[in-house]
């Protein structure tokens, strides 16, 4: 069935570009189905990518982290339609299983591997929180969430950040091998948001479709392969705990 509109849905890459199409593609088919628009999904080779062609709109609509959201709603003005349901957001520090590490205390003058400087959970919450124990470190960035589970892993790092979704969505080989040292305060989570261009029409339906996914059961198994509980609605303001944060890490693009 073909519709004549048809949205791009750029999600953040957390993982590889087939991992989350094959994660993604059913959610929003099903959605695209029920609204009644065609929503394909699409993503970017790393997170400073997405940044950019968030900052250039070239996504309709677009799953981003929550700090993301924030910025690109002030530019061009993304704006929150929906969230995982019932979710807070908090960054994790993962160590080896056998690794000696006790307390993040044991990380000091150590080298971490992190997503990307603007990954919210998974980079800047523990970066922050961190810093402020008064531990020295040097980050380095290894580009997607499995990455640094990877590089943690094989010894390359003894510790890295990420976020109980994708650390549960992880290969179960590279998984069995971690433990989770120490996590961040809660967070809102990511957000569902729509550029201005579509219509406040359109973003109802699509509303209106996720919504119906927390009642259909075939839907919520889909869901439930992204780690998702459910879908809700949301608006802006929900975003207020992140903005008292007042992360200036991405003001520049902004200027």
């Amino acid at each position: 069935m073909s519709y004549a509109q048809t949205l791009n849905f750029g999600v953040v890459p957390q993982q590889s570009a087939k991992k989350l199409a094959e994660l993604w593609s059913p959610v929003l088919q099903y959605i695209s189905e029920y609204a009644g628009v065609t929503i394909q999904f699409t993503t970017a080779k790393n997170i400073p990518e997405f940044e950019k062609r968030l900052l250039a709109g070239e996504y309709d609509l677009a799953y981003m982290n929550p700090y993301h959201y924030v910025v690109f709603h002030q530019k061009p003005g993304y704006q929150a339609i929906a969230k995982q349901k019932d979710k807070k957001i908090r960054g994790i520090l993962v160590v080896r299983k056998d690794s000696s590490i006790e307390s993040i205390a044991d990380l000091q003058n150590s080298q971490m591997a992190f997503p990307s400087p603007a990954a919210f959970a998974a980079s800047i919450l523990p970066r922050a929180q961190i810093a402020q124990e008064n531990i020295e470190f040097t980050p380095k960035y290894v580009s997607s969430h499995d990455s640094v589970y990877i590089n943690v892993a094989r010894g390359f790092f003894p510790a890295g950040g990420g976020v109980m979704r994708t650390f549960n969505n992880t290969a179960p080989e590279i998984r069995e091998q971690l433990k989770v040292l120490w996590q961040t305060n809660p967070y809102t989570s990511h957000a569902i948001a729509a550029h201005p261009r579509v219509s406040q029409v359109t973003q109802d339906k699509i509303v209106q479709a996720m919504l119906a996914m927390n009642n259909d059961p075939e839907a919520m198994a889909l869901l439930k392969r992204l780690n998702f509980m459910g879908l809700e609605a949301a608006s802006n303001e929900k975003w207020d705990d992140i903005r008292k944060l007042d992360i200036t890490l991405l003001d520049h693009l902004l200027e």
